[in-house]
């Protein structure tokens, strides 16, 4: 606050022995009534400021023209005479400072910071009703003030400093809780902190998300905004635009804020403004047809009477605001009708009251006027005018509890006094206001009225709809906000009641419509997080609200991306055409060895089955039996028993089966060595020897094996780098190096196996198996060698599917190679199952 403002101020408080010192008079027209205490009130009766340069070259003009350029506000008019009303009520009150009088004195204040600050002034100085020559009369005790937050901050800034209480009956800034700085402020309305909280639960219980707001250009629209945004942004809603707004602005201005609510997508708008200053933009809305807007309102013009017409319910229908709680006061219907200009010729503002309510001017004496003149016998007793409705008061209200809770806060002060003593004189502004700070009463109406330590009362509304009622707009209750100790909240609204501007249907407001199934938001650059793209979820994410959510590893996203679903499981079935064939293949190998070992056992006795030794030839059948069998044991569903099974099983039986082929091999060799004179190897190398090296080298390979499913078993597994759809379940080996220590230990038994068959190739042809054996190797050999390349590149199942291929290729190629021909001898050339063929050959070189 300016230091000259300061120091005019304490001037004007200024006592001296010989009275009060007045050094100038702001001119401001006043309802005066002397009393022993003094209450001062500030109200906006006329709402247009009367702009002028000050040339400080002499004192300027008067704030308020009240014939020419300001608009009379009933509503405004109606606080002064509640406030007299009340004033009234307790002087007649005997239980409420009893032979005590209460006088008032209510300015102007033009509904504009600036002259409310100068009615301040005015009512800090001495009244200009008493006269200079007097003795100092009481100093204003309280203030009641005042209508909107702009002007409150600027009365409570200039009276706190000198502990002067004031009482707000309509001014609902936040900012005004604040006792570090307005440690004298106290209201009867709630604060828009809790208005805020009020239009955010409304505004989360319809699910409104994209939402424009309008302020008006004062403490009370920024401040409003400011804390609704606060709110709002903790539920995600975002503000697509700010228009702000004031009575003062050019068409220009107003153009511009009409320009941004067409051009905006938003189908909800919060107006955080009050009645004057939005009225203009009201009309321009209308003007140029802009609907299919749902309003929200704050208590500063949801119940205004002014704009409550059916021409501005075109646009403006079906909105949705919070007001103060309405109380019906009965008695103060008499006491407005009997408002009369000729009772006290000197109040201010009655005569222009009188000439709205019965459409003449009232001469009165000393006064000569050409407009159209009352006959005197007007009355108001009959009058229907909204004016005179005392049922559904709200701000009203709040001025009369104002009344009361001073009077309430003066009569604990003045009555805790010592008996006998006098104490009107004693009530400083000071001191009222610790009163004030304790002041808890019941009042007629059942309501408790306090304060809490911010001077705030609590907070509680009612939800007011807009409804066209018998051509007439109607502010229809269909709700109610309460706040609790705790600091929550609760909201009851009747949904169904509601009229809405779009129609029956809630209204949605979205800068983006929600995601469909199994899309994500993305975020659109420059844009406020309510607008946003949406963009498919990548295969093996869902959606969430926000983003995709990848599946858990065993799981895949189904085709909608909202579900994560058990991926497909991939193993060779039986059952598979694969499997079917495989197994129908390798049931034929083994039923293809077993008839080769019946049909060896049954013709043991014929030459050419002497002569391919018989007993390492029934081995090796058994084993092919075996390896037949083996690949059975590779299909179905892999679990730790068939996985370490099927590798032990395939190493250890093709290990007895090249461990047989090398004893024939040879035997083989030692029979050419035989041939030839003093060579005795051949007595060597009986059956007994033959059995040690078919048991030794198959020892060797159970070995290997028993180390293998010791140290590092194969176990089943999962595997995930084939498809990401499927789960290929397959055996791993545990170790890589035993698995290929049994399959090299194999092939050095093969390669042994054709070396040693290679050697003995040119042995006379009826009897020498060498050729066979040196094929069947070559076979067995270019299958495996083939195998590693096409075991390491199949995916999946045909992994398995390679091996049991390999498998049964080397088993059916000894089985055909070594088998074949001698079984074809045995059964369809029986003629040449002779010893003198087997031996035709030698002997014909002999």
């Amino acid at each position: 606050m300016p230091r000259a403002t300061l120091v005019f101020l304490c001037v004007l408080h200024l006592n001296t022995v010989s009275g009060c010192e007045l050094f100038g008079r702001f001119d401001m027209p006043s309802l005066f009534h002397h009393g022993d205490i003094m209450i001062g009130g500030i109200f906006p009766v006329s709402y247009k400021e009367i702009r002028s340069t000050s040339t400080f070259e002499r004192e300027p003009p008067g704030l308020c023209n009240f014939i020419n350029l300001f608009r009379f506000d009933l509503r405004a008019f109606r606080w002064t005479q509640v406030m007299i009303f009340a004033i009234e009520e307790i002087n007649k009150d005997p239980a409420l400072l009893p032979n005590i009088s209460l006088g008032y004195r209510i300015l102007n204040s033009c509904s504009f910071p600036a002259n409310t600050l100068r009615a301040a002034l005015t009512l800090a100085s001495r009244p200009e009703e008493t006269e200079f020559n007097s003795s100092c009369p009481p100093t204003i005790s309280a203030v009641i003030a005042a209508s909107g937050s702009s002007q409150s901050l600027a009365v409570a800034g200039t009276l706190g400093p000198f502990q002067v209480p004031i009482v707000s009956y309509f001014s609902t800034c936040a900012c005004l809780s604040d006792r570090a700085k307005y440690p004298t402020f106290f209201r009867t309305i709630p604060s828009d902190y809790f208005q805020a909280k009020a239009l955010a639960a409304l505004v989360k219980h319809f699910g409104w998300q994209w939402i424009g707001a309008i302020q008006s250009d004062n403490d009370y629209g920024r401040n409003g905004i400011l804390s609704f945004t606060e709110e709002v942004k903790k539920l995600g809603v975002c503000i697509a635009f700010v228009g702000t707004i004031a009575r003062t602005y050019s068409m220009d201005k107003i153009l511009d804020v009409v320009e941004m609510i067409r051009r905006s997508t938003v189908k909800v708008i919060l107006a955080f403004v009050p009645e004057g200053d939005f009225y203009p933009l009201m009309k321009e809305v209308v003007k140029q047809n802009i609907t299919g807007i749902q309003w929200i309102a704050s208590e500063g013009w949801i119940t205004a009477t002014k704009p409550s017409t059916p021409e501005i319910y075109q646009a403006f229908g079906g909105a949705l605001g919070f007001v103060m709680q309405k109380m019906a006061m009965p008695k103060l219907k008499p006491f407005l009708t009997n408002i009369n200009p000729y009772t006290d010729p000197s109040a201010a503002f009655v005569k222009d009251f009188w000439e709205i309510m019965v459409g003449c001017r009232p001469v009165l004496p000393e006064e000569h006027r050409m407009d159209k003149i009352c006959t005197g016998n007007e009355t108001l007793l009959n009058s229907q005018h909204a004016f005179f409705d005392v049922t559904q008061l709200r701000a009203t209200y709040n001025v009369y509890k104002a009344v009361y809770a001073i009077a309430h806060a003066l009569h604990q002060l003045i009555f805790c006094k010592p008996a006998g003593q006098k104490p009107v004189r004693a009530t400083m502004p000071s001191t009222v206001t610790d009163h004030l700070q304790r002041v808890n009463f019941r009042n007629e109406f059942g309501d408790d009225v306090f304060f809490d330590e911010n001077g705030d009362p609590p907070a509680s509304y009612d939800i007011i709809n807009w409804q066209l009622r018998n051509g007439q707009v109607q502010h229809v209750t269909l709700g109610h906000f309460a706040s609790a100790a705790n600091g929550d909240f609760r909201l009851n609204i009747q949904e169904e009641k509601i009229v809405w501007r779009t129609g029956k249907r809630v209204p949605t407001s979205v800068c983006s419509n929600v995601c469909p199934v199994g899309t994500r938001k993305a975020q659109i650059k420059g844009k406020p997080t309510c607008c946003f793209d949406c963009i498919p979820c990548a295969d093996g994410t869902i959606a969430n609200s926000t983003d995709c959510t990848p599946c858990p590893q065993e799981y895949w996203s189904n085709e909608r991306k909202d579900e994560c679903i058990p991926k497909t499981t991939e193993f060779l079935r039986y059952h598979e055409p694969m499997g079917i064939a495989l197994t129908v293949v390798s049931l034929l190998g083994a039923s293809l060895s077993l008839v080769t070992m019946m049909v060896f056992i049954h013709y043991r006795e014929t030459p050419v089955i002497k002569a391919s030794n018989s007993e390492l030839s029934c081995f090796l059948l058994f084993s092919l039996f075996l390896c037949f069998l083996c690949p059975l044991t590779f299909m179905g569903r892999p679990t730790v028993w068939t996985c370490m099974l099927r590798h032990t099983a395939f190493g250890v039986t093709f290990a007895l089966c090249i461990s047989c082929v090398l004893g024939k091999t040879i035997v083989v060799v030692t029979a050419f060595k035989a041939t030839i004179p003093g060579n005795k190897v051949a007595g060597k190398f009986g059956p007994a020897q033959q059995r040690i090296i078919v048991c030794s080298c198959t020892m060797i390979q159970i070995l290997i094996c028993v180390l293998w499913l010791k140290f590092k078993p194969p176990f089943p597994d999962m595997v995930f780098r084939y498809s990401n759809k499927k789960i290929v379940l397959e055996c791993n080996t545990g170790s890589e190096a035993a698995f290929y220590a049994v399959l090299g230990y194999i092939g050095i038994l093969a390669i042994v196996c054709l070396v040693l068959a290679f050697l003995a190739r040119k042995l006379p042809d009826n009897f020498n198996e060498a050729k066979f054996i040196t094929f069947s190797m070559l076979i067995f050999c270019a299958v495996w060698i083939t195998f590693i390349p096409a075991y390491i590149s199949s995916p999946g199942k045909f992994t398995v599917a390679v091996e049991i291929f390999a498998i049964l290729s080397s088993a059916f190629g000894l089985l055909s190679s070594i088998f074949a021909p001698k079984c074809y001898i045995i059964l369809v050339k029986p003629e040449k199952n002779t010893k003198k063929h087997v031996m035709g050959k030698k002997m014909n070189k002999k």
